[in-house]
């Protein structure tokens, strides 16, 4: 019965996208209309007829016609079918979206893998004992971290207002009467032309204040709400496993991160000031939160003494409160959130002078000194409540509202700092200058410069001295950490917990921080005492593949120093260590930079499983299969085994983070799928490979990544003018004028490849529709090894085959790269090659990508056993199918644009056009960087 209800509702869901997408459409046609006029949109709507005539049939005439269309626009046209094409698919996201929230609602009954009520099946299937479960969840951690990169191409006008278009739909839908369905429709109208007059680009380049308070909007329209709720579930969902009548209190796991203002590697606008803010801003947020919650909570519990009793502590809050109101002698609950908000209140204003807060007159009371002592006040009153026959009444809001001031603190999200090794360097060689040593710390070699840190950090005085003369550097990064003092003084030292070091590649750059910390009042005691306290725990990023090699021998000689198991003991026993999936894959290529790090892991776990120390992996992925993207559920369960063990970091970057977690009911499942995903790794994990099996499997790997590292690194890197080629045939230098964020897209200002930043790299190789960072290199590797001379190519692909119904690794890279194949155009990207002028070497890269796709897509065939991509996922597939049509006209035009504009036009209407065009193209891929 219920998997017929599960059909009958998914059906209903794919009749209502159907209508939903016909509606958004004939709405924006509309708003065209009245705007440009009948014009403007027949030879919208010529074009979209054509390219989608040629998409489905290839019909050549057709071809021809929409290129004759697309020849014949003026820039001012240009720029209107652009826009036009470009909101069409943000409406088609839209619609899509709620198409998967209404399914994922309508399957709740039938949970499957990924949901966390599956999670919570298999708990009560396996009988898992919940003394297991209690301290699996005391250890746990699950932690997104958002980040601002140069790939969020949407201004937060525009996500408004999608926001509102997609409450509108799901209204729709619950609509019973004419006149209801008819009122909707006119807001629908009114928020589809609001988005057809909105302005879809940035004028001015993002600060980064600018991206703090972005990011701040999904807290207030998401993370605030759901992560409370989740918790709250979860708990009672917990206690359901537990002996009848039993109580659980699940800890605050859930928690988030944040980069922004805090990430200073390439960025030069990022400093104390902007680190500050971002805790301010962070800090005012969710203060104000809490003060609109216990206003609200304060009108809801009117309980009154004359019907229900209540608990001494809360007459004696009520006593302490101002509000002594003869009409609430009798409502002590009332009184008591009263003089709770009165408290709160002065707090903020003791944490947060420069704000505007309510003018609450003088009140005889002393601020929070912390947010453990207003979940106290709360619990006082959670307490009597339960005790008095008020459980009920704990759930609806101040349940929630204690979840949330256990999971954010006075500090919303834990703000990370980063920075890179040799920017450390240079901070310690003029320190150790300006304090007398006469000698170039740079210059040393690594054995030598651990010598000097640790005889340093053995030292009670400091290096930094204020009466000395110091480069505009060393201020601005001492002034970084001395910022980090004094918000964790303030704010609580969940503020900032973690030190990331960019391009970590010896032992020595973590001692440099170490070292840092000192000068700022971060180390307290001197190295190898057992009394040491080092403030922020030192967090080494590995990103390139010879530094993932070398991962196990640098953490290795972390963990052997003399004293550092006092370090690690003050910081709780547990050591993180971030993975780069960007760097690694621009580095080494997709297939080596996903083995490398899979290796990278398992030899970590057992060198911190050996030493007795808590290991942590931070993962650095992107939107973009190529930076470590894809769906989040496989990506984790993917993990070698042991690897996630209750605890994991992960990044959400540009647009992920508006796709995840704009609309709050698909935020919360995408919150539910981590922790799901952080269940099942760690107690059920998939992996589960025999010994021998595991050995031929990886054996295979090793052979596959060797060939596929070499042919990427030959194309990349070996082939003369292919930084040329790159820079010619993408809109590189146009993603990099586009106000997409506050970090510059290249480190150095070169045209080398080594140089550019792996986000807008992976961005622009999307733009062209090659997407070479997801797959190149894969084709080769699988080709050469079932055609190897002398082996059994039957036998071979037999194994192959085997690792993907077997090995989850495999089975992820697999089906990654078959979505981005799905993605991929090579007829498209011809057009931007032709971008190149020179002839020769055009024909003699693009030749190359053509061949090694084609080898690719074969090998991808034989392994699936399909010709059609996505033969599994048919839902997905339908969308990207439905998609290009819209995408080709975007790119043809994208192409057009830069050739005129490289040529030397300067109208307006054509530098507006081309980013533009990448926005457009960016939606409908539906990630970025």
């Amino acid at each position: 019965m219920i998997k017929k209800q599960m059909a009958s509702a998914t059906v209903s869901a794919e009749a209502r996208l159907a209508d939903n997408i016909l509606l958004l459409g004939s709405l924006l046609d509309q708003a065209i209309q009245e705007v440009d006029g009948p014009a403007a949109f027949t030879q919208i709507d010529a074009i979209r007829q054509a390219a989608t005539k040629f998409h489905h049939t290839h019909d050549q005439n057709a071809s021809l016609q929409l290129e004759q269309l697309l020849a014949a626009l003026t820039p001012a046209q240009t720029v209107c079918v652009v826009r036009a094409l470009s909101y069409y698919k943000h409406l088609v996201n839209l619609a899509e979206d709620l198409y998967g929230q209404q399914i994922a609602n309508s399957s709740q009954d039938i949970p499957v893998a990924g949901m966390l009520a599956h999670s919570l099946a298999q708990l009560r299937d396996q009988a898992v004992p919940f003394d297991a479960l209690r301290q699996f969840f005391d250890d746990a951690l699950v932690s997104p971290v958002l980040t601002a990169h140069p790939t969020e191409v949407q201004r937060k006008s525009v996500l408004d207002i999608e926001r509102r278009i997609v409450e509108l739909l799901a209204e729709r839908a619950h609509l019973l009467t004419e006149r209801q369905l008819a009122r909707n429709t006119l807001l629908l109208r009114g928020a589809v032309s609001a988005l057809w007059q909105t302005r879809m680009l940035r004028f001015s380049k993002l600060t980064v204040v600018n991206e703090i308070e972005n990011a701040l909007t999904y807290y207030e329209s998401t993370f605030l709400h759901a992560i409370p709720e989740l918790l709250q579930d979860l708990e009672r969902d917990l206690e359901a496993l537990m002996p009848a009548g039993s109580q659980y209190h699940l800890p605050a796991f859930l928690r988030m991160g944040s980069w922004i203002g805090g990430d200073r590697d390439g960025n030069p606008f990022v400093d104390g000031t902007t680190l500050t803010e971002a805790v301010r801003l962070q800090a005012a947020t969710v203060l104000r939160f809490y003060l609109d919650e216990l206003a609200q909570l304060k009108r809801e519990l009117g309980v009154s003494t004359r019907l229900i009793a209540v608990e001494e502590g809360v007459l004696a809050l009520a006593k302490a409160s101002r509000d002594q109101s003869a009409h609430r002698m009798d409502e002590p609950y009332r009184l008591a959130l009263n003089g709770i908000h009165d408290r709160l209140l002065l707090t903020a204003k003791y944490l947060l002078p420069t704000c505007s807060w309510a003018d609450n007159g003088d009140i005889d009371v002393q601020p929070y000194d912390g947010y453990e002592a207003l979940l106290q006040s709360l619990q006082t009153i959670a307490d009597s409540l339960r005790k008095h026959h008020g459980e009920a009444l704990i759930y609806p809001r101040l349940g929630k509202l204690m979840k949330a001031i256990e999971s954010f603190g006075f500090h919303l999200a834990t703000v990370d700092v980063r920075q890179s090794s040799d920017v450390h360097e240079a901070l310690i060689t003029e320190l150790l200058q300006k304090a007398g040593y006469e000698f170039d710390y740079a210059e040393f070699n690594e054995d030598e410069k651990i010598g000097i840190l640790l005889e340093e950090l053995k030292q009670p005085r400091l290096l930094f001295s204020p009466f000395q003369q110091y480069s505009e550097l060393v201020h601005k990064e001492i002034g970084v950490l001395e910022a980090v003092r004094e918000m964790r003084e303030r704010f609580g030292h969940h503020t900032v917990r973690q030190y990331i070091i960019s391009h970590t590649e010896t032992l020595s750059d973590l001692l440099e921080v170490a070292l840092l910390q000192r000068e700022a009042g971060l180390l307290r005691g001197v190295w190898g005492s057992a009394n040491i306290q080092l403030d922020l725990n030192i967090v080494p990023l590995f990103e390139t593949i010879a530094d993932l090699r070398d991962a196990p021998m640098i953490m290795g000689k972390w963990l052997s120093l003399l004293g550092i198991r006092h370090v690690i003991r003050n910081q709780g026993s547990e050591q993180e260590v971030m993975l780069g999936y960007s760097d690694s894959n621009k580095d080494g290529g997709f297939l080596t930079s996903n083995w490398e790090l899979y290796k990278a892991e398992i030899s970590l776990v057992e060198l911190f499983q050996q030493a007795k120390v808590k290991l942590r992996l931070f993962h650095g992925r992107g939107g973009t299969v190529g930076r470590g993207g894809g769906p989040t559920y496989q990506a984790i369960m993917a993990q070698p085994q042991g690897t996630v063990d209750g605890q994991i970091r992960l990044t959400e970057q540009g647009e992920i983070i508006a796709n995840k977690y704009a609309d709050p009911v698909v935020g919360r499942q995408h919150l539910e799928t981590l922790i799901a995903a952080t269940l099942d790794a760690s107690l059920f994990p998939s992996d589960q490979l025999e010994p021998a099996k595991r050995r031929a499997f990886e054996s295979v790997m090793e052979t596959l990544s060797a060939t596929a590292m070499t042919t990427y690194r030959s194309l990349v890197y070996e082939t003369p003018g292919f930084a040329e080629y790159f820079f010619s045939t993408t809109p590189i230098e146009e993603i990099a004028g586009l106000n997409l964020g506050s970090r510059p897209a290249s480190r150095k200002s070169t045209r080398r490849i080594e140089d550019l930043r792996a986000i807008p790299w992976g961005f622009s190789w999307g733009q062209c529709r090659l997407l070479l960072p997801g797959w190149y290199g894969l084709g080769s590797a699988i080709h050469q090894y079932l055609h190897q001379p002398g082996s059994d190519k039957e036998s071979r692909l037999a194994l192959l085959r085997e690792m993907l119904l077997g090995w989850p690794i495999f089975k992820t890279l697999i089906n990654n790269v078959d979505m981005v194949l799905a993605k991929t155009d090579l007829i498209v990207a011809r057009h931007y090659a032709h971008l190149l002028p020179d002839r020769t070497l055009r024909e003699e890269i693009f030749s190359r990508i053509e061949q090694e796709h084609k080898l690719t897509t074969e090998v991808v065939n034989l392994l699936l056993g399909s010709t059609q991509r996505l033969a599994s996922q048919p839902v997905l597939a339908k969308s990207i199918r439905e998609r290009l049509p819209y995408l080709d006209p975007l790119n043809h035009l994208q192409v057009e644009m830069i050739q005129r504009y490289r040529n030397g036009e300067t109208d307006e209407k054509l530098k507006l056009a081309i980013p533009l065009t990448i926005n457009g193209i960016a939606a409908g891929l539906r990630n970025t960087g």
